[in-house]
């Protein structure tokens, strides 16, 4: 998890994922949509990769880059007692709302 982690740590990493979101991609048009030189988008996919939060696969002499969503799961998981964490705080704030609604009708 402390690669995925580490990995999210970098808004171009991120930018990345968030393409790969929506449909796979090669280096050439990652770079395109980042304001990075083609090296360092290739270190970046390097960094992605080893986390594996995305795959590669060879098409010639193309190389097509894929989200791997479940390096995400973990993750997660993780996040998930934090999550009712908020639940918890967002609904008691619910009830103080209504309270204050109840009171000045």
């Amino acid at each position: 998890m402390d690669a995925v982690l580490q990995a999210l740590a970098d808004q171009s990493r991120r930018t990345v994922l968030e393409i790969l979101r929506d449909h796979p991609a090669t280096a050439g048009e990652l770079a395109a949509a980042l304001p990075i030189a083609r090296p360092g988008v290739s270190r970046h996919l390097r960094v992605l990769r080893e986390a594996g939060l995305v795959t590669v696969d060879q098409e010639a002499q193309r190389r097509i880059y894929s989200l791997h969503p479940e390096a995400l799961m973990e993750v997660d998981q993780w996040l998930e007692s934090y999550r009712a964490l908020w639940e918890q705080r967002l609904d008691a704030l619910h009830t103080e709302i209504a309270r204050g609604k109840k009171a000045r009708k």
